[in-house]
Protein backbone atom coordinates (compact mmCIF):
# COMPACT_ATOMS: atom_id res chain seq x y z
CA UNK A 1 0.00 0.00 0.00
CA UNK A 2 1.30 3.45 -0.92
CA UNK A 3 -1.09 5.32 1.36
CA UNK A 4 -2.95 4.74 4.60
CA UNK A 5 -5.63 6.44 6.68
CA UNK A 6 -4.40 8.47 9.64
CA UNK A 7 -5.89 11.05 12.02
CA UNK A 8 -3.85 14.23 11.56
CA UNK A 9 -3.85 17.12 14.01
CA UNK A 10 -2.90 20.61 12.79
CA UNK A 11 -1.48 22.48 15.77
CA UNK A 12 -1.94 25.89 14.14
CA UNK A 13 -5.65 25.51 13.36
CA UNK A 14 -6.64 22.94 15.98
CA UNK A 15 -8.19 20.74 13.26
CA UNK A 16 -8.28 16.96 13.70
CA UNK A 17 -9.15 15.07 10.50
CA UNK A 18 -8.66 11.58 9.07
CA UNK A 19 -6.68 11.81 5.84
CA UNK A 20 -4.77 9.71 3.32
CA UNK A 21 -1.03 9.90 3.98
CA UNK A 22 1.99 7.91 2.80
CA UNK A 23 2.72 4.67 4.63
CA UNK A 24 5.99 5.30 6.53
CA UNK A 25 9.04 3.15 5.91
CA UNK A 26 11.08 1.66 8.78
CA UNK A 27 14.79 2.38 8.94
CA UNK A 28 17.47 0.18 10.52
CA UNK A 29 16.42 -0.84 14.04
CA UNK A 30 12.81 0.15 13.36
CA UNK A 31 9.58 -1.73 12.71
CA UNK A 32 6.49 -0.88 10.69
CA UNK A 33 3.53 -2.01 12.81
CA UNK A 34 0.03 -2.56 11.46
CA UNK A 35 -2.08 -1.01 14.21
CA UNK A 36 -4.85 -3.23 15.57
CA UNK A 37 -5.97 -0.91 18.35
CA UNK A 38 -5.01 2.42 19.91
CA UNK A 39 -6.49 4.02 23.01
CA UNK A 40 -7.73 7.58 23.50
CA UNK A 41 -6.09 9.12 26.57
CA UNK A 42 -6.47 12.34 28.53
CA UNK A 43 -2.94 13.17 27.39
CA UNK A 44 -4.31 13.15 23.85
CA UNK A 45 -6.89 15.71 24.96
CA UNK A 46 -4.05 17.84 26.36
CA UNK A 47 -2.43 17.76 22.92
CA UNK A 48 -5.68 18.61 21.12
CA UNK A 49 -6.41 21.48 23.52
CA UNK A 50 -2.89 22.91 23.23
CA UNK A 51 -2.03 22.30 26.89
CA UNK A 52 0.89 20.05 25.88
CA UNK A 53 2.68 21.16 22.69
CA UNK A 54 3.69 18.91 19.80
CA UNK A 55 7.15 19.05 18.25
CA UNK A 56 5.69 18.93 14.72
CA UNK A 57 3.22 21.40 13.18
CA UNK A 58 1.03 18.53 11.93
CA UNK A 59 1.14 15.23 13.81
CA UNK A 60 -0.68 11.92 14.19
CA UNK A 61 -1.82 11.50 17.82
CA UNK A 62 -2.22 8.20 19.67
CA UNK A 63 0.29 6.59 22.03
CA UNK A 64 -1.45 3.48 23.43
CA UNK A 65 -1.15 0.94 20.66
CA UNK A 66 -0.84 -2.72 19.82
CA UNK A 67 -0.70 -4.53 16.51
CA UNK A 68 1.40 -6.84 14.33
CA UNK A 69 4.80 -6.29 12.75
CA UNK A 70 4.34 -5.64 9.02
CA UNK A 71 7.99 -4.96 8.14
CA UNK A 72 11.39 -4.72 9.82
CA UNK A 73 13.89 -2.12 8.68
CA UNK A 74 16.71 -4.55 9.48
CA UNK A 75 16.87 -8.08 10.91
CA UNK A 76 16.29 -8.07 14.67
CA UNK A 77 16.78 -11.16 16.87
CA UNK A 78 13.59 -12.16 18.66
CA UNK A 79 11.20 -10.32 16.32
CA UNK A 80 9.68 -11.22 12.97
CA UNK A 81 6.98 -10.16 10.56
CA UNK A 82 3.56 -11.13 11.90
CA UNK A 83 4.52 -10.96 15.58
CA UNK A 84 1.85 -9.52 17.86
CA UNK A 85 3.27 -6.59 19.82
CA UNK A 86 2.44 -3.74 22.19
CA UNK A 87 4.30 -0.47 21.63
CA UNK A 88 6.10 1.51 24.30
CA UNK A 89 5.50 5.17 23.46
CA UNK A 90 9.04 6.50 23.53
CA UNK A 91 12.33 6.63 21.68
CA UNK A 92 15.74 7.81 22.79
CA UNK A 93 17.11 11.13 21.54
CA UNK A 94 20.51 9.54 20.81
CA UNK A 95 22.39 12.68 21.84
CA UNK A 96 22.15 13.14 25.63
CA UNK A 97 24.82 11.90 28.05
CA UNK A 98 22.76 8.81 28.94
CA UNK A 99 22.32 7.83 25.29
CA UNK A 100 25.98 8.45 24.48
CA UNK A 101 27.02 6.26 27.43
CA UNK A 102 24.96 3.37 26.07
CA UNK A 103 22.14 3.44 28.63
CA UNK A 104 18.78 1.83 27.92
CA UNK A 105 16.45 3.95 25.77
CA UNK A 106 14.09 4.59 28.69
CA UNK A 107 16.96 6.21 30.63
CA UNK A 108 17.27 8.91 27.95
CA UNK A 109 17.39 12.42 29.46
CA UNK A 110 15.43 13.90 26.54
CA UNK A 111 13.07 11.06 25.71
CA UNK A 112 10.93 11.57 22.61
CA UNK A 113 7.26 10.74 23.19
CA UNK A 114 5.12 9.14 20.51
CA UNK A 115 2.23 11.36 19.32
CA UNK A 116 3.92 14.47 20.71
CA UNK A 117 7.46 14.35 19.28
CA UNK A 118 6.84 11.95 16.40
CA UNK A 119 3.80 10.45 14.66
CA UNK A 120 1.60 8.21 16.77
CA UNK A 121 -0.83 5.38 16.16
CA UNK A 122 -4.24 6.84 15.35
CA UNK A 123 -3.39 5.37 11.95
CA UNK A 124 -3.33 2.13 10.02
CA UNK A 125 0.46 1.88 10.39
CA UNK A 126 3.13 3.38 12.61
CA UNK A 127 6.94 3.20 12.67
CA UNK A 128 8.62 2.64 16.06
CA UNK A 129 12.02 1.47 17.32
CA UNK A 130 12.15 -2.31 17.73
CA UNK A 131 13.49 -1.68 21.25
CA UNK A 132 10.05 -0.26 22.11
CA UNK A 133 8.22 -3.50 21.25
CA UNK A 134 7.02 -6.16 23.68
CA UNK A 135 5.65 -9.45 22.37
CA UNK A 136 2.00 -10.27 23.11
CA UNK A 137 0.75 -13.89 23.28
CA UNK A 138 -2.34 -15.01 21.38
CA UNK A 139 -4.27 -15.29 24.66
CA UNK A 140 -4.42 -11.50 25.09
CA UNK A 141 -6.79 -9.53 22.81
CA UNK A 142 -4.88 -6.72 21.10
CA UNK A 143 -7.50 -4.18 22.26
CA UNK A 144 -6.55 -5.04 25.85
CA UNK A 145 -2.84 -5.11 25.02
CA UNK A 146 -3.08 -1.57 23.63
CA UNK A 147 -4.23 -0.04 26.93
CA UNK A 148 -1.22 -1.56 28.68
CA UNK A 149 0.91 1.07 26.94
CA UNK A 150 -0.04 3.91 29.32
CA UNK A 151 -3.41 3.39 31.00
CA UNK A 152 -1.98 0.40 32.89
CA UNK A 153 1.79 0.80 32.62
CA UNK A 154 1.84 4.38 33.94
CA UNK A 155 0.07 3.49 37.21
CA UNK A 156 2.11 0.29 37.40
CA UNK A 157 5.32 2.31 37.20
CA UNK A 158 3.97 4.74 39.82
CA UNK A 159 3.21 1.88 42.22
CA UNK A 160 6.23 -0.38 41.82
CA UNK A 161 8.96 2.19 41.08
CA UNK A 162 8.09 5.73 42.16
CA UNK A 163 6.19 4.75 45.32
CA UNK A 164 8.04 1.44 45.85
CA UNK A 165 4.81 0.22 47.45
CA UNK A 166 5.07 -2.64 49.93
CA UNK A 167 2.34 -5.10 50.98
CA UNK A 168 0.22 -3.81 53.85
CA UNK A 169 0.67 -0.11 53.10
CA UNK A 170 -2.39 2.15 53.05
CA UNK A 171 -3.15 3.89 49.77
CA UNK A 172 -5.44 6.64 48.53
CA UNK A 173 -6.23 7.18 44.83
CA UNK A 174 -7.65 10.53 43.71
CA UNK A 175 -9.29 10.30 40.26
CA UNK A 176 -10.82 7.05 39.02
CA UNK A 177 -10.75 7.35 35.23
CA UNK A 178 -8.64 5.11 33.01
CA UNK A 179 -5.36 5.54 34.91
CA UNK A 180 -6.95 5.69 38.37
CA UNK A 181 -9.10 2.60 37.88
CA UNK A 182 -6.05 0.59 36.85
CA UNK A 183 -4.02 2.09 39.71
CA UNK A 184 -6.57 0.60 42.12
CA UNK A 185 -6.08 -2.81 40.50
CA UNK A 186 -2.29 -2.58 40.54
CA UNK A 187 -2.21 -1.35 44.16
CA UNK A 188 -4.31 -4.34 45.21
CA UNK A 189 -2.03 -6.64 43.23
CA UNK A 190 0.91 -5.14 45.15
CA UNK A 191 -0.79 -5.87 48.49
CA UNK A 192 -1.89 -2.36 49.52
CA UNK A 193 -4.48 -2.25 52.32
CA UNK A 194 -6.71 -0.42 52.77
CA UNK A 195 -7.18 1.12 49.34
CA UNK A 196 -9.31 4.26 49.49
CA UNK A 197 -10.64 5.48 46.14
CA UNK A 198 -11.84 9.06 45.63
CA UNK A 199 -13.88 10.53 42.78
CA UNK A 200 -16.88 12.88 42.50
CA UNK A 201 -18.69 10.43 40.18
CA UNK A 202 -20.73 7.79 42.02
CA UNK A 203 -20.39 5.36 39.10
CA UNK A 204 -16.60 5.70 39.16
CA UNK A 205 -16.53 5.04 42.92
CA UNK A 206 -18.74 1.96 42.54
CA UNK A 207 -16.51 0.63 39.77
CA UNK A 208 -13.41 1.17 41.92
CA UNK A 209 -14.97 -0.95 44.67
CA UNK A 210 -15.66 -3.71 42.15
CA UNK A 211 -12.03 -3.51 40.93
CA UNK A 212 -10.55 -3.90 44.40
CA UNK A 213 -10.82 -0.70 46.44
CA UNK A 214 -11.79 -1.20 50.10
CA UNK A 215 -13.51 2.18 50.52
CA UNK A 216 -14.73 4.90 48.15
CA UNK A 217 -15.29 8.56 49.02
CA UNK A 218 -16.55 11.68 47.29
CA UNK A 219 -13.67 14.18 47.65
CA UNK A 220 -16.06 17.09 46.99
CA UNK A 221 -18.63 16.18 49.68
CA UNK A 222 -18.97 19.38 51.74
CA UNK A 223 -20.57 17.45 54.62
CA UNK A 224 -17.55 15.21 55.13
CA UNK A 225 -14.09 16.02 56.46
CA UNK A 226 -12.40 13.84 53.85
CA UNK A 227 -8.86 13.79 55.37
CA UNK A 228 -10.46 13.12 58.77
CA UNK A 229 -12.52 10.25 57.35
CA UNK A 230 -9.39 8.79 55.76
CA UNK A 231 -7.65 8.89 59.14
CA UNK A 232 -10.60 6.97 60.60
CA UNK A 233 -10.39 4.35 57.88
CA UNK A 234 -6.64 3.92 58.49
CA UNK A 235 -6.91 3.54 62.26
CA UNK A 236 -5.89 7.12 62.93
CA UNK A 237 -2.59 6.85 61.03
CA UNK A 238 -3.42 8.53 57.72
CA UNK A 239 -2.22 7.35 54.34
CA UNK A 240 1.24 5.96 53.73
CA UNK A 241 0.93 6.73 50.01
CA UNK A 242 -1.46 9.02 48.15
CA UNK A 243 -1.66 8.84 44.37
CA UNK A 244 -3.15 11.98 42.82
CA UNK A 245 -4.15 11.20 39.24
CA UNK A 246 -5.98 14.54 38.91
CA UNK A 247 -3.16 16.80 40.15
CA UNK A 248 -5.32 19.90 40.53
CA UNK A 249 -4.66 22.36 43.37
CA UNK A 250 -7.64 21.15 45.41
CA UNK A 251 -6.82 17.45 45.12
CA UNK A 252 -3.13 18.04 45.86
CA UNK A 253 -4.02 19.88 49.07
CA UNK A 254 -6.52 17.23 50.11
CA UNK A 255 -4.21 14.30 49.36
CA UNK A 256 -1.37 15.95 51.28
CA UNK A 257 -3.69 16.58 54.25
CA UNK A 258 -4.64 12.89 54.28
CA UNK A 259 -1.03 11.69 54.60
CA UNK A 260 0.22 10.21 57.82
CA UNK A 261 3.68 10.70 59.31
CA UNK A 262 6.34 10.11 56.64
CA UNK A 263 3.59 9.82 54.03
CA UNK A 264 4.38 9.97 50.32
CA UNK A 265 2.36 11.95 47.78
CA UNK A 266 2.81 10.79 44.17
CA UNK A 267 1.54 13.16 41.47
CA UNK A 268 0.55 10.94 38.54
CA UNK A 269 -1.69 13.45 36.80
CA UNK A 270 -0.63 16.48 34.80
CA UNK A 271 -2.23 19.89 35.14
CA UNK A 272 -1.17 23.54 34.94
CA UNK A 273 -1.91 24.06 38.66
CA UNK A 274 0.87 24.92 41.10
CA UNK A 275 1.86 22.50 43.83
CA UNK A 276 0.86 24.16 47.12
CA UNK A 277 1.68 21.98 50.12
CA UNK A 278 0.92 24.52 52.83
CA UNK A 279 3.23 25.86 55.57
CA UNK A 280 6.76 24.50 55.26
CA UNK A 281 7.05 23.86 59.00
CA UNK A 282 3.94 21.70 59.04
CA UNK A 283 5.14 19.83 55.99
CA UNK A 284 8.60 19.28 57.47
CA UNK A 285 7.27 18.05 60.82
CA UNK A 286 5.10 15.47 59.04
CA UNK A 287 8.17 14.32 57.07
CA UNK A 288 6.06 14.18 53.91
CA UNK A 289 7.57 13.66 50.50
CA UNK A 290 6.10 14.55 47.12
CA UNK A 291 7.23 13.03 43.83
CA UNK A 292 6.12 13.58 40.27
CA UNK A 293 5.54 10.57 38.07
CA UNK A 294 5.26 10.26 34.29
CA UNK A 295 5.18 7.20 32.07
CA UNK A 296 6.83 3.82 32.47
CA UNK A 297 9.75 1.65 31.45
CA UNK A 298 9.87 -1.06 28.79
CA UNK A 299 10.19 -3.74 31.46
CA UNK A 300 6.91 -2.55 32.99
CA UNK A 301 5.15 -3.42 29.72
CA UNK A 302 6.80 -6.84 29.72
CA UNK A 303 5.78 -7.42 33.36
CA UNK A 304 2.19 -6.48 32.60
CA UNK A 305 1.96 -8.74 29.55
CA UNK A 306 3.03 -11.63 31.79
CA UNK A 307 0.60 -10.69 34.57
CA UNK A 308 -2.31 -10.52 32.14
CA UNK A 309 -1.30 -13.74 30.36
CA UNK A 310 -1.24 -15.64 33.68
CA UNK A 311 -4.53 -14.18 34.84
CA UNK A 312 -3.09 -12.16 37.73
CA UNK A 313 -4.41 -8.91 36.21
CA UNK A 314 -7.88 -8.80 34.66
CA UNK A 315 -8.39 -6.25 31.88
CA UNK A 316 -11.74 -7.60 30.70
CA UNK A 317 -13.47 -4.37 31.79
CA UNK A 318 -10.76 -1.99 30.59
CA UNK A 319 -12.02 -1.42 27.04
CA UNK A 320 -15.27 0.52 27.33
CA UNK A 321 -15.84 0.91 23.58
CA UNK A 322 -14.15 0.15 20.25
CA UNK A 323 -14.68 2.63 17.39
CA UNK A 324 -13.35 2.74 13.81
CA UNK A 325 -10.65 5.27 13.02
CA UNK A 326 -13.11 7.34 10.99
CA UNK A 327 -15.01 8.00 14.25
CA UNK A 328 -12.01 9.36 16.14
CA UNK A 329 -13.79 12.67 16.82
CA UNK A 330 -16.70 10.79 18.37
CA UNK A 331 -14.26 8.92 20.62
CA UNK A 332 -12.66 12.18 21.69
CA UNK A 333 -16.09 13.66 22.41
CA UNK A 334 -17.08 10.70 24.57
CA UNK A 335 -13.90 10.96 26.61
CA UNK A 336 -14.22 14.73 27.04
CA UNK A 337 -17.83 14.43 28.18
CA UNK A 338 -17.16 11.27 30.21
CA UNK A 339 -20.15 9.73 28.46
CA UNK A 340 -20.70 6.28 29.91
CA UNK A 341 -17.88 6.74 32.46
CA UNK A 342 -15.29 5.04 30.19
CA UNK A 343 -12.09 3.40 31.36
CA UNK A 344 -10.65 3.39 27.84
CA UNK A 345 -12.15 4.05 24.44
CA UNK A 346 -10.12 2.30 21.76
CA UNK A 347 -9.80 3.08 18.06
CA UNK A 348 -9.51 0.19 15.58
CA UNK A 349 -7.98 1.48 12.29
Amino acid sequence: MATMRAARFDTSTGELAVRDVPVPSPGPGEALVKVAACGICHSDLSLLHGAVPARLPVITPGHEAAGTIAELGSPMPGFGVGDRVVLAAGRACGQCSACVSGAAWDDCLDLRIMAFDYDGAWAEYVVVPVTALALVPESIPLEQAAVLADAVSTPYGAVVDTAALRPGQSVGVWGLGGVGAHLVQVARLAGAVPIIALDPLAAARERALELGADHALDPTDADVDVPGRIRELTGGRGLETAFDVVARAATIRQANAALGHRGHLVLVGISPDSVDLGPAAEYAVGRHTVTGHLGYRKRHLEDLVTLVAYGRLDLSRSVSAVLPLEEIKEGVRRLESQEGNPIRIVIRP
